[in-house]
């Protein structure tokens, strides 16, 4: 996939993501590269931006695995930027449909 347009869309998997619960960046990191090709490291920037955005909260919760976790909980903020990433994703599929044919 063209990495801009990668780049464009890892915000909104990464707030729809937080969406349904509280995760940590390695989390996040293994659901989206299920479905869509990205390095572990490319989505820690993403996250410091966002937070620094004010989208979601950070706290840290123990692990049995090692060291404690920084977990992202989105905020009210975090949800309208979703909301709002989401719409204009759909409606950008849908004219991107409509010129090329798909439907």
């Amino acid at each position: 996939m063209n990495t801009q347009l990668k780049k464009g869309v890892l915000e909104l998997c990464v707030l729809s993501l937080l969406k349904s619960g509280d995760k940590y960046g390695y989390e996040l990191a293994e659901s989206i590269s299920k479905e869509i090709a990205i390095s572990e490291g490319t989505i820690y920037p993403i996250l410091r931006r966002l937070r620094d955005e004010g989208c979601f909260e950070v706290y840290l919760r123990e692990s049995s695995s090692g060291p404690p976790r920084k977990y992202y909980k989105i905020t009210p903020h975090g949800l309208e930027i979703q909301e709002q990433l989401f719409s204009e994703w759909s409606k950008l599929t849908a004219r991107v449909s409509n010129l090329i044919g798909g439907n």
